[in-house]
């Protein structure tokens, strides 16, 4: 039986808190939740912040590759480097190889800003694994990484 037409048990069988994409959207909320605060002191929002996150450690990336980074669609993530462009937090610029495409950098002022959001995120994603040992948060990521690339419709 292939995978399209194997019989799965149904939610009710299984339950919300068995049910891992149930789960990861529960703790994904919440994380976004603990740094919304923060956020909104330094003027954030959701996709500005993983925009400036991916910009911190991803150089110059084209923006449909930023839009897979982000996990924001192309329309939101276009309004959101309108606003962090007039804030002065990134800029962008032309592709050297293909002058219809544009790739986004992080100014220092964008990076400034990241950095005083940075430590929030931190915090809150050590919250989410209190009491979990190294090893096996090791084994949750790798895992994670796994099913990443299990349903991945992009190379990065």
């Amino acid at each position: 039986m292939s995978e399209d037409t194997e019989t799965h048990a149904r939610l009710g069988e299984i339950g919300l808190t068995n049910f891992a994409p149930y789960l990861m959207n529960r703790i994904m909320g919440r994380y976004n939740a603990m740094i919304r605060e923060e956020m909104a002191d330094v003027g954030l929002t959701t996709p500005k912040m993983r925009t400036l996150a991916v910009l911190s450690v991803v150089e110059g990336p084209l923006i449909r590759e930023l839009a897979v980074y982000t996990v924001v669609e192309q329309s939101t993530l276009s309004r959101a480097l309108d606003q962090l462009q007039t804030e002065g937090l990134i800029r962008r610029e032309a592709d050297a190889s293909d002058s219809r495409a544009v790739r986004v950098f992080l100014t220092d002022a964008g990076r400034a800003t990241f950095e005083t959001l940075w430590p929030h995120m931190a915090t809150s994603a050590a919250r989410l694994f209190k009491g979990i040992p190294d090893e096996e948060q090791r084994a949750f990521v790798a895992t994670l990484q796994k099913m990443l690339a299990n349903i991945r419709k992009h190379e990065i």
